[in-house]
């Protein structure tokens, strides 16, 4: 995985709860609190996992929490800043999703090793969409929290529900 991913996480963390508590998420993951990251670095999907695990034990949040928290922080504050140029030219949330795999289909191309999800798309009506995520990772609860940021992004009520370990339905209000 992408160092972005732990990058953000820490930012996160020490915007919202401070540089001790992201030090202590470090080191409950057998990391060194003055571990550096670079964004297109790789890091194995395990230590990932056990900084979220860490940071989730060490704020006391569930995963859920975390990971609303994490979407919304991604959407809102990291991902603007470091991957503008994928925001434009979405004028909705259902813009913005409909363009996530083309997105990270750029992404796996530009970036060398990138292996971000991928998505496929289903109407079940006018306003329900069914996501298909597409990744060894598992990490569908990341995406829930991001698709909820990307609600708050476009300041649109939409409402999102996990459906299985690899889809999600996403009902828009408009």
């Amino acid at each position: 995985m992408k160092a972005g991913i732990v990058i953000c996480l820490g930012d996160l963390v020490k915007e919202k709860f401070g540089q001790q508590k992201w030090d202590a998420a470090l080191e409950g993951a057998g990391l060194n609190k003055n571990a550096m990251f670079i964004p297109i670095q790789d890091v194995a999907d395990e230590t990932v996992i056990k900084v979220v695990h860490s940071a989730c034990k060490v704020l006391n949040l569930t995963i859920e929490q975390a990971t609303d928290a994490f979407g919304d922080y991604w959407v809102n504050t990291y991902a603007p800043k470091i991957y503008r140029t994928y925001f434009r030219g979405a004028n909705s949330a259902k813009d913005f999703l409909l363009q996530m795999d083309r997105v990270h289909e750029a992404v796996t191309t530009n970036i060398p090793n990138a292996r971000p999800p991928r998505f496929s798309y289903e109407w079940t009506n006018d306003k329900t969409l069914l996501m298909k995520y597409k990744s060894t990772r598992g990490m569908i609860d990341i995406l829930v929290g991001c698709v909820k940021g990307v609600g708050k992004y476009f300041n649109e009520e939409i409402r999102v529900r996990k459906l299985s370990t690899d889809k999600i339905e996403v009902v828009f209000a408009r």
